[in-house]
């Protein structure tokens, strides 16, 4: 079993739930993402915000580096389940 194996998410239920719980996370951090470098992007305009909107830029990279560490982790958890053909044929075919 690989790591980064896109059939294994419809593998079990417990498969299909991990990978959605961490597409809604990934989705979250991306727009949380965007949104801090547009507003950071405006602040930038004005010297009185600039500080603000550096410390937005920081975080907003914050985000941009959760992203793969998400894909990572998500793909670990996925792993560990295991070979689940092998699991379904031990306890009847079920999930």
């Amino acid at each position: 079993m690989k790591l980064f194996h896109r059939d294994r998410r419809e593998d079990s239920r417990s498969h299909r739930r991990i990978y959605a719980q961490f597409e809604i996370a990934y989705t979250i951090v991306d727009f949380a993402a965007a949104l801090l470098f547009i507003v950071g992007s405006v602040l930038f305009f004005y010297e009185a915000t600039q500080r603000v909107g550096t410390w937005m830029f920081l975080v907003g990279s914050v985000c941009f580096a959760l992203k793969p560490t998400l894909r990572l982790v998500r793909e670990i958890k996925l792993y560990r389940l295991g070979d689940t053909e092998d699991l379904a044929d031990r306890i009847g075919g079920r999930d």
